[in-house]
């Protein structure tokens, strides 16, 4: 899929703003439902719940405060905060003691009256016969045109041997006046949830997405090329860590982005001063030295250095950018590190006897390490090659090993002009040029930097020291516990 068509089916998605809004939008509605469906389902059954639970309450304060001997206060202050006829009788039904808060209409009442206390002595004796200690009952009081919960319980007291039966009736007063009441205000309620989730709604989209659009502003300007934008944003926790990220990020591209075009500077500059000595001397040949062969020779062995200098850069770029991708694996075996640097040193054998350069290597007891060779020489070469451009006129170069418990150190020491504390970081970035570091100009500018990546990819230390007008140590170190991989 194109960039375009991306942006395009990016741009026709909803704002997040939208979003918070919607799902605001839905909770509160789910909220207002609730609300709703329990006054209209769940009211009068809950109530009548809590009805229940109070008459049994009452039942076991009024059998305590009977043992207490204080069940008169007890049951006239019960009788009138619940609405309640109470009455107590013993095991005979003899009325013991009594308090009616319903009137005349009592239940209980006309039932001592007409039926001599037929309906609380079968009240007992299903009680009895039930097995439980309380029994609760719904009944219809036509009289009253209400449910009543009948409530009885026995206990056991000293004045008998006997137990004696309380009894209460309570009625499930009609909640219809009170829930047209709670509906009435629920509308209200329901109108000032409304009104504030809306303003809630747009305060608290319009306060989460403000930081995020106001960073997408950033972020597109940031895309066409504009280095300098400020990410810095406040809001909450997460906008802040984000915005400091992209600070960093920026720091960072606007890092690759130097590099990049110094590398296409350098790289262009390493490609045509070849390119022109190859082009120059051709021209050379054909119109002045094509006869000639000795000065044809001299021509064509210059175009071959050219042409193998270009090859040489090549090869190392692409050499880099696969390390750097970790397309190549490590080929790792066990050899002998005197092996590998005396070998290495053979191949400066000319250079020391026709230019004079002292290179020796101080060893250190020798010791078989796990690396790929192939590499670890690759690395060697580099170092030297490093030292031996930045020498100076003293052209004096060590290679140190030093061996300790943890590991084993390689030390490659030139003594030139070294390198200051502001441009040590940098040494290691491919094609980096400072006032203090100018490369031999038959060096490719890549050498350091392959040499970094070999060493991340054996996960071995490595780093440089200097000092300006002392010369430059580049190290790398080679654990002794490193474990051996096929």
């Amino acid at each position: 899929m194109k960039r375009s068509d991306k942006s395009e089916k990016q741009g026709k998605g909803r704002t997040l703003r939208y979003y918070v809004a919607w799902y605001y939008i839905v909770f509160t509605v789910l909220v207002i439902v609730l609300l709703w469906v329990f006054q209209y389902f769940f009211l009068a059954r809950y109530y009548r719940s809590a009805r229940i639970r109070a008459v049994s309450n009452v039942g076991s304060m009024l059998i305590e405060s009977y043992m207490e001997n204080d069940i008169d206060g007890g049951m006239k202050r019960a009788a009138f905060d619940n609405s309640m006829c109470i009455v107590v009788t013993d095991s005979g039904g003899a009325l013991i003691t009594g308090e009616n808060n319903l009137g005349s209409l009592s239940y209980f009442m006309r039932d001592r009256v007409d039926s001599a206390g037929y309906y609380m002595h079968q009240l007992k004796q299903e009680l009895i016969e039930s097995g439980q200690p309380e029994l609760t009952k719904i009944m219809k009081n036509h009289a009253l045109k209400s449910e009543e919960i009948i409530y009885c319980r026995s206990f056991e007291t000293s004045e008998s041997s006997e137990p004696y039966y309380l009894y209460i009736e309570a009625s499930v007063e009609p909640v219809d006046s009170t829930v047209s009441i709670i509906r009435e205000q629920l509308v209200y309620i329901t109108i000032i949830i409304a009104e504030m989730a809306f303003i809630l709604t747009l305060f608290i989209s319009k306060r989460l997405s403000d930081p995020i659009v106001n960073l997408t502003k950033k972020a597109k300007k940031f895309a066409e090329g504009d280095f300098t934008v400020d990410f810095e944003e406040h809001g909450y926790t997460e906008i802040t860590a984000l915005s400091e990220v992209l600070d960093k990020a920026e720091d960072e591209i606007g890092k690759v982005n130097k590099l990049r075009q110094d590398l296409i500077a350098n790289i262009s500059h390493d490609l045509r001063t070849p390119l022109t000595m190859v082009k120059a001397y051709a021209e050379m040949i054909r119109d002045l030295s094509g006869d000639d062969p000795v000065k044809r020779a001299e021509h064509l062995g210059i175009i071959i250095d050219e042409a193998d200098r270009l090859s040489n850069l090549v090869n190392n770029i692409l050499e880099l950018s696969k390390l750097e991708s970790g397309t190549i694996e490590l080929s790792c075996s066990e050899f002998s590190l005197h092996d590998k640097i005396h070998d290495v040193l053979t191949r400066y054998t000319l250079l020391i006897e026709e230019q004079g350069y002292d290179i020796a290597f101080e060893p250190d007891e020798d010791r078989k390490v796990y690396a790929d060779p192939d590499k670890l020489d690759q690395v060697l070469y580099n170092f030297i090659n490093n030292a031996i451009n930045y020498s100076g006129e003293k052209k004096i170069i060590r290679i140190r090993q030093i061996n300790s418990e943890s590991c084993t150190r390689i030390e490659v020491e030139d003594n030139g002009k070294g390198i200051s504390k502001e441009l040590l970081p940098k040494v290691f970035d491919r094609y980096y040029r400072g006032e203090k570091i100018k490369r031999d100009i038959v060096g490719t500018g890549l050498g350091l930097s392959i040499c970094k990546e070999i060493l991340k990819r054996h996960n071995f230390a490595f780093g440089v020291l200097s000092e300006e007008g002392k010369g430059s140590t580049f190290w790398f170190e080679i654990p002794t516990d490193r474990e051996k991989k096929d």
